[in-house]
C-alpha cells in the first residue's frame, strides 16, 4: 500500500501523487496538527503557524510559495533537520538516492502543479525560512550555548512569536491560502 487517507477522506498516493489529490483544507488541517521541532518547544507551535510566519517575511509575489513551502509535510510528515541530513549523507555514501527526498520531491511537484507554483523556491523564501527558524529558536526553544551552524549570520525577526492552538493555526493558514489564491497569486494572469 503506497497511499494515505487524508482528513477529507481523500486517498493520497505517495508513490504517484497528482495535483488532483492535493486539497487545501487537508494541508491546513495536517500542518496545524504537527508541532515543529518534534514537539520540543516551550508550547505547541505548528508547522502551519511557521509557514504563516515565513509568508509574512517575504515580498507579496512570493507569499504563496512561502505559505506552502512545507506543504509536503501534510502528506509525508515532518522530520528533524539532523535526521534528514544524516539520511541524505547515508544515501550519498552508499551511492543511492534518499527515498524520503524522492517521495517529498514528487509530492512537492504535485503541490506546485495544483497551485501553479514553480518547484524552485524563491531565494526570499529560503532566507525567510531561516529567519523564522532563528526567531523560533529564540522564542520557543530552551536556551543552549551551542550555535546552530545553519543560522550563522541570520537575525531573528523583531516580533516575538505568540503560539496558536491547532484550530487557530488551521483557520489562519487556510484563510491566508484562499486570500492568496484569489488575489496576489492570480494577479500575474491579468494582462
Amino acid at each position: 500500500m503506497s497511499w494515505i487517507l487524508t482528513r477529507s477522506g481523500r486517498k493520497f498516493d505517495l508513490a504517484n501523487p497528482t495535483a488532483d489529490m492535493v486539497d487545501p483544507a487537508d494541508i491546513a488541517h495536517s500542518l496545524s496538527m504537527q508541532c515543529r521541532f518534534n514537539g520540543h518547544t516551550s508550547s505547541f507551535y505548528s508547522v502551519a503557524q511557521h509557514c504563516y510566519l515565513v509568508a509574512d517575511l517575504v515580498p507579496a509575489e512570493d507569499q504563496l510559495a512561502a505559505l506552502l513551502h512545507d506543504a509536503t509535510e501534510a502528506y509525508v510528515g515532518d522530520m528533524v533537520r539532523p535526521l534528514k541530513e544524516e539520511m541524505r549523507e547515508c544515501a550519498r555514501y552508499n551511492g543511492t538516492t534518499c527515498m524520503y527526498d524522492v517521495t517529498e520531491q514528487s509530492v512537492w511537484e504535485a503541490i506546485c502543479e495544483r497551485f501553479d507554483l514553480s518547484p524552485v523556491l524563491p531565494p526570499s523564501v529560503k532566507h525567510a525560512d531561516l529567519v523564522a527558524l532563528a526567531t523560533e529558536k529564540r522564542d520557543l526553544m530552551p536556551s543552549h550555548p551551542e550555535p546552530w551552524p545553519c543560522l550563522a549570520g541570520i537575525t531573528p525577526a523583531p516580533e516575538q512569536i505568540h503560539t496558536w492552538t491547532p484550530a487557530t493555526a488551521a483557520i489562519h493558514f487556510q484563510a491566508r491560502l484562499m486570500q492568496l489564491l484569489n488575489t496576489t497569486h492570480r494577479l500575474r494572469y491579468v494582462v
